[in-house]
């Protein structure tokens, strides 16, 4: 399993988009994406679990979406609507156990780590 890579980070103004991206996940099951802001502890904010379930942080739901094409063992992240609260060093993560509404933000669940792609949001 080789470790996976993001891109896609960049600087924006508040209320545009951006893309995240991370390959490869190989053959796990689930795949998250994290941020960490200076000063702030880790946070989930999506996950996709092994049948496409998909989860998120209340934070970002409705402004952010997971997917994930299997067939390039790629997962992405979609934010709109982007704020400066929004701004960190975003991490993609991947594990071979399911996850769940209760436990698909627990670091435990993933076994490799992306690098990260920092985002930032100006005002």
């Amino acid at each position: 399993q080789v470790a996976p890579a993001e891109s896609g980070g960049g600087t924006v103004q508040a209320g545009e988009s951006l893309r995240l991206s991370c390959i490869p996940f190989g053959n796990t099951f689930s795949q998250a994406w994290y941020r960490q802001a200076p000063g702030k502890e880790r946070e989930g904010v999506a996950a996709i679990g092994r049948g496409g379930a998909t989860y998120y942080s209340d934070s970002v739901k409705g402004r952010f979406t997971i997917s994930r094409d299997n067939g390039k063992s790629a997962l992405y992240l979609q934010m709109n609507k982007l704020q400066p609260d929004d701004s960190a060093v975003y991490s993609c993560a991947a594990g071979f156990l399911d996850i769940s509404p209760g436990t698909w933000f627990r670091i435990g669940k993933y076994n490799y780590w992306g690098q990260g792609t920092q985002v930032t949001v100006s005002s």
